[in-house]
């Protein structure tokens, strides 16, 4: 491959990387802890879009609990959305070698 080709995928590459981004940005990921008792969404950019809590969960005498399951809800939902970053830039990445991506 040729210096010229090299760099028209590399801008090609970020093109696709630019628009993987903003589509990715315009989606939303939920998680749910403590069967549905606390549910987290998070928008592309890791903002909190949504908190639900279940009348159920909150519990004055047991605040560690309720503290436990919106951490576990907002990391899964976090971890969902790092996957779908993570997929998505690995299927533009594929086949490149380049540290740090797929």
């Amino acid at each position: 491959m040729d210096m010229q080709q090299m760099l028209r995928s590399m801008q090609k590459m970020q093109t696709q990387m630019k628009k993987t981004q903003e589509t990715l940005e315009t989606q939303n990921f939920s998680a749910e802890a403590g069967g549905g008792a606390v549910k987290v969404t998070l928008n592309g950019n890791g903002t909190v879009t949504e908190l639900k809590i279940a009348e159920s969960a909150v519990d004055p005498s047991d605040v560690e609990a309720l503290e436990d399951l919106l951490m576990a809800a907002f990391n899964e939902a976090l971890a969902k959305k790092d996957n779908a970053y993570q997929e998505s830039v690995g299927a533009i990445t594929k086949g490149l070698k380049i540290p740090g991506f797929g």
